[in-house]
């Protein structure tokens, strides 16, 4: 099953190139694992959803770490039928998933609780969208449970759902949603914008 993310880095800076290309070299070991293709606008990463989100952390917290304001935006897919299957994805881990929707999201919540500090807060709204089954919404409803009880969980807001704490933490919340809900084969996609070091409005702490 494909799966990617265009991903775009925005450091509110005056050196803001020197901070993007410091920051695109977080890729580096990641390169071998994943189709990582960069132009002017966006960086396209190809491959495992569990790479996909490691190598956004890294990319995003080497840019926080600078202290500057960063945000970092991305739209990540997987399933889309428009799409044809890279051999870099490897075999879809979710195939023929039948896990009770509250086994999942204990899953989840377990995934989310071993995942290591990065030391760097984040806050971070995404939307998720389940396409093409008819159990949508209660996919849906099932995510927002998990939220609600990962930890970083912030507030609901219109359209999407704000979570602040850890990178660590927030990422490896995205990455579950992402991974555990919605149909196994079915086409799901996330709009994720993702800041630190705002002047306006502190991190949530995990």
């Amino acid at each position: 099953m494909f799966s990617g993310a265009q991903v775009s880095l925005y450091p509110m800076s005056g050196d803001f190139v020197g901070i993007i290309l410091d920051a695109v070299k977080a890729l580096d070991p990641y390169r071998d694992r994943l189709r990582i293709e960069t132009d002017d606008i966006s960086t396209l990463l190809v491959g495992p959803p569990d790479l996909l989100f490691d190598a956004m952390r890294d990319l995003f917290v080497t840019a926080a770490r600078t202290g500057e304001h960063c945000v970092l935006s991305a739209a990540v897919s997987r399933g889309c039928p428009g799409e044809p299957d890279d051999a870099i994805c490897g075999i879809n881990p979710s195939a023929g998933r039948t896990e009770p929707l509250a086994d999942r999201i204990s899953a989840a919540l377990a995934a989310v609780e071993a995942t290591a500090e990065t030391g760097q807060p984040t806050a971070a709204q995404f939307s998720l969208y389940v396409m093409g089954t008819g159990t949508h919404m209660e996919e849906i409803y099932g995510c927002i449970d998990f939220l609600k009880r990962s930890g970083v969980f912030d507030r609901s807001k219109n359209f999407c759902t704000r979570l602040g704490g850890d990178a660590g933490a927030v990422f490896a919340t995205i990455r579950e949603a992402f991974y555990r809900f919605g149909d196994a084969e079915g086409h799901v996609t996330l709009d994720i914008t993702i800041s630190a070091n705002s002047s306006t409005k502190p991190e949530t702490k995990r």
